[in-house]
């Protein structure tokens, strides 16, 4: 057994399972527990009236504990990813990975099972006697034709939904993208010739779902290891694969492709030749779903055939088949109406929800998370991207909906506004919003030039973007120290190759460079011989310089020295956007309700009323950067004119010029942080505040508040803090802290070649 991944990957893959705490679950109280009447309630005594109510009434289960929301995620090991056989112990990081996806994806908790049995039998009987603890069982890497038997058995026994997402998962997304492909291409369901490669539990479940659709068994046509499965043949059949046999003589996938509207491959590498697909009918789908390698790769498919529409599983290329896009979207809408089964009709609903999506114009929230360039529906554009926060908004209603007229919910929902709201809200509170960051990047990487050459932070981001393709990295340091550290540290990128080098001891532009600092830094004490020195020492004014004459797009600095002198140098070098009185830094928080931006945490000790309003539009643009709404409380020890002290009479006259200036945004001020983060106890005290829900920007009153605000989040929530992300200067650039990690450079850097396409963007 071998993996398909890189030294460096795997090095980083197994820290981060490792560290700061083994594995990637943890389980989390939902009830306060401080007090003794706590545990009185939340354990004996107490418990037993739960306890007594579902016996009574076993429907209450849901309502009294949170098995509606909890899924199990069970495997035996069988089939793991592609690696095969591995065993039940060593596929749980990828149960635990899983069980990630469902909570981030769609707020559902899991518990991951992986059970040492591999007879049908045994497996079924485990997993049935589960039943009392789950809403819904997720069967995960059961290979083929065991996975069958097990989901069919198990779907007979339970009386909660059983969805084996290898094959499901898939054939939903499959059944999207051809959805689409036949209406580009004016073609029926019913005419189609599909040929596929692979028979086992994916291609199978594609096949029947298409059947299903409206699919003719006569025109599908499937190939194994074993060649063109028909009828009489013995080797590697089963009765879910019978049902494909064909009375035919031909025995090879080059036998029957010929004429083909649809290849669906589910199998290995390099399978489809040239020759073949160019045999295929006009416009046809190509669905290469092996990974890594597809049966055909893209580039040689669009070589013989330019009219092929060409889905592949891998994230790099356009139409990406991931089974992210619909299963945790299909448990929510099935746990939501407590639905006992996930049947045809709910997996059909998903298929349209899917097909529809894709068709959708993009929402102004989700082109500006993606830089303002979003491919329209197309060859191109077959199924949404996995990150479109819509997803969640489209497929759960829809499948809640299919349960319901299908007669398998158990808690119809009454109010679906109500319902479509609820999910609204979670879409913002998921922690998946770097996500648009990262994707807008990998469109168009820009060139980010890193003041912090040396600092092996920067080395091992610099590995990361080169990898991810986000940028392209311009390291300032003295070439022998970076080679040097990259050995030292076991990094795999080369100067020249993956990134360039701008030597402050050696470099010929540096007259160049002397000359403009002196021309932007001059009439600011900077005399020639100190703009020599300053050209030779300082990186961050080599990084501003190289912005300045165009020859990065950004510039990230601050890993080492003060916050305050590096904006000094961003001020006298760069200086601020036209129309900005003051830089302001946001902060961004990924806590457990979701992303939180506080403004403004490193630049104005005092600002006054007018620069708080300036820092709150400011910081709208940032947010909605990240494909949020924002939504803007302006913050004080005071609630809506309860004390008229200094601070609070600025924050109301913050807000008051706020509302004149930009009155579309959805703010209000000045309140206390509880009252900004609730919507009930915000209505307790002011009913008719125009801001709606949770407040996600916060702006406060001086950088005192906002400081310590921002680190008293970080480190009481154990947040994932982003940035700060300085904006107001004119051409793009951020500047880090000296705690900054790793992963922090890397989530500015995926921010800063926004940036830089935005400011190209308006330039041209």
């Amino acid at each position: 057994m071998a993996s398909n991944i890189s030294d460096d990957l795997r090095k980083a893959a197994l820290a981060f399972h490792r560290h700061p705490k083994p594995g990637k679950l943890e389980i989390q109280a939902t009830k306060p527990l401080g007090t003794q009447r706590d545990l009185a309630l939340a354990y004996s005594p107490g418990v037993a009236a739960a306890c007594e109510e579902i016996h009574e009434k076993p429907e209450e289960a849901a309502e009294l504990t949170g098995r509606q929301n909890l899924v199990g995620v069970i495997s035996n090991g069988t089939a793991v990813l592609g690696l095969g056989n591995i065993g039940p112990l060593a596929s749980k990081p990828v149960m635990e990975g899983k069980a990630v996806l469902f909570k981030k994806f769609a707020g559902i908790d899991v518990f991951d099972i992986e059970i040492a049995a591999t007879e049908p039998d045994h497996v079924v009987e485990v997993v049935a006697a589960l039943e009392p603890t789950f809403g819904g069982i997720n069967l995960e890497d059961i290979k083929a034709p065991e996975c069958f038997e097990i989901e069919e058995k198990l779907k007979e026994r339970m009386g909660i939904p059983v969805f084996h997402d290898d094959q499901h998962g898939t054939a939903i997304i499959v059944a999207a993208a051809i959805v689409n492909a036949l209406e580009l291409a004016n073609k029926r369901m019913q005419d189609v010739k599909i040929v596929t490669s692979g028979a086992g539990a994916a291609a199978t479940a594609c096949l029947n779902l298409l059947v299903n659709m409206g699919a003719k068994r006569e025109n599908i046509w499937v190939t194994d290891l074993e060649g063109v499965v028909y009828e009489g043949r013995n080797v590697l059949m089963n009765r879910w694969t019978e049902v494909y046999a064909q009375k035919t003589k031909a025995r090879t996938l080059a036998d029957v492709i010929g004429g083909a509207d649809i290849f669906l491959g589910v199998s290995a590498g390099n399978v489809l030749k040239p020759e073949m697909a160019k045999a295929m009918a006009p416009n046809p789908l190509i669905l290469a779903l092996a990974n890594p390698m597809p049966e055909i790769m893209p580039d040689v498919a669009r070589e013989v055939r330019p009219d092929a529409m060409i889905c592949t599983g891998r994230s790099d290329f356009p139409n990406q088949v991931n089974n992210v896009l619909c299963f945790p979207f299909i448990f929510r809408g099935a746990l939501d109406v407590g639905a006992s089964t996930i049947n045809e009709e709910m997996k059909q609903a998903a298929v349209k929800a899917i097909a529809a999506l894709a068709r959708e114009a993009s929402s102004d929230v989700v082109a500006r998370a993606y830089g303002g360039e979003t491919v329209g529906f197309g060859r191109e554009s077959l199924i949404p991207n996995p990150f479109d926060p819509r997803l969640i908004l489209r497929i759960a209603p829809a499948v809640a909906r299919a349960a319901m007229e299908s007669g398998v919910a158990r808690k119809p929902i009454a109010d679906f506004d109500a319902y479509d709201d609820r999910l609204s809200r979670f879409v913002y509170r998921s922690g998946f919003v770097m996500k648009p960051i990262f994707a807008a990047a990998k469109e168009s990487p820009r060139r980010v030039i890193y003041a912090e050459g040396e600092d092996e932070r920067t080395l091992r981001a610099a590995q990361v973007v080169v990898e991810e393709g986000l940028a392209q990295p311009i390291l300032v340091g003295r070439p022998q120290v970076i080679e040097t550290r990259l050995k030292r540290f076991g990094l795999s990128i080369a100067s020249g190759r993956d990134f360039s080098i701008v030597n402050p001891e050696d470099d010929p532009r540096y007259r160049d460079y002397v000359a403009l600092y002196l021309d932007r830094a001059g009439r600011h004490g900077v005399t020639p011989d100190l703009a020599r020195t300053i050209v030779r020492t300082d990186a961050t004014v080599i990084a501003a310089l190289s912005v300045l004459r165009g020859e990065a797009d950004a510039m990230i600095c601050g890993l080492e020295g003060r916050y305050p002198a590096h904006l000094a140098t961003i001020n006298d070098v760069i200086g601020k956007n036209q129309g900005v009185s003051d830089y302001a830094a946001i902060s961004l928080l990924i806590t457990a309700r979701g992303a939180l931006f506080i403004s403004d945490t490193y630049v104005g000790l005092e600002p006054t009323a007018a620069q708080i309003a300036e820092k709150a539009r400011l910081g709208a643009e940032v947010v909605r950067r990240f494909g949020v709404e924002p939504k803007i409380a302006l913050l004080s020890h005071s609630n809506f004119g309860s004390r008229d002290s200094a601070s609070s009479l600025k924050m109301r006259e913050a807000l008051a010029i706020l509302h004149e200036q930009a009155p579309y945004l959805e703010a209000d001020g000045e309140m206390n942080a509880d009252l900004a983060l609730s919507q009930e106890l915000r209505d307790r005290v002011l009913p008719s505040s125009r801001l709606k829900g949770d407040a996600n920007l916060l702006v406060m009153p001086d950088l005192d508040a906002a400081k310590i605000a921002s680190q008293l989040v970080a480190a009481m929530d154990n947040s994932l803090p982003i940035g700060p992300i300085l904006v107001g200067a004119a051409r793009p650039a951020q500047i880090v802290t000296s705690t900054t990690t790793t992963r922090g450079l890397v989530n500015v850097t995926a921010f800063a070649v926004m940036e830089a396409q935005e400011y190209a963007s308006q330039k041209n």
